[in-house]
C-alpha cells in the first residue's frame, strides 16, 4: 500500500522569510539535503506581512507539539542552526523535521523524509509563539 504525501498549505512571516531564503540558499546542494528540503517548503509558502500572521503557525521561536504517525508526543522550539540543542528541545529549521514544520498551522499535517530516506507524517497540536511569553511563565 502507497502512502499519500500530504503537503499542506503554508504560511510563512515577511520579516523571516528573507532569513530563511538566505540560510537555504547558502547550505543547497548534496552538502545538505534539509536546506533543500527547506528551499522547497520556501517556495511553495505564502508569505504574508508579520500583522497578518495567524497565531497559531508556526514560525522561528515557536514552541511546537507535535504527534508523529507512530503516535509520538514531540515538543520542540524551532530555531535557527546557531541556537539549535536538541537537549534543551531547540530544533533547526534547517534539519529535515524543522523545515517541515516551519509555516504549518496547528491541526495540519505533512510528511517529511528522515534523514535515512524514511517518509514520516506530523500533525502540529499547538503553537506557542514563545516571544509572546512573559519570561515569569
Amino acid at each position: 500500500m502507497r502512502k499519500r504525501i500530504l503537503r499542506p498549505q503554508i504560511t510563512i512571516a515577511q520579516s523571516e522569510h528573507r532569513q530563511l531564503l538566505a540560510l537555504a540558499a547558502g547550505g543547497s546542494g548534496a552538502m545538505s539535503p534539509a536546506a533543500d528540503s527547506l528551499m522547497a517548503e520556501i517556495e511553495r509558502a505564502r508569505i504574508v506581512p508579520d500583522a497578518k500572521l495567524p497565531q497559531d503557525i508556526v514560525r522561528m521561536g515557536s514552541r511546537v507539539q507535535y504527534r508523529t504517525d507512530r503516535d509520538d508526543l514531540v515538543s520542540v522550539e524551532l530555531v535557527y542552526p546557531v541556537q539549535a540543542d536538541i537537549s534543551r528541545g531547540r530544533v533547526s529549521v534547517l534539519t529535515p523535521v524543522g523545515a517541515a514544520l516551519i509555516g504549518l498551522r496547528t491541526g495540519q499535517s505533512i510528511t517529511w523524509e528522515t534523514r535515512d530516506g524514511r517518509n514520516n507524517v506530523l500533525t502540529v497540536l499547538s503553537v506557542i509563539h514563545l516571544a509572546d511569553v512573559p519570561e515569569d511563565a
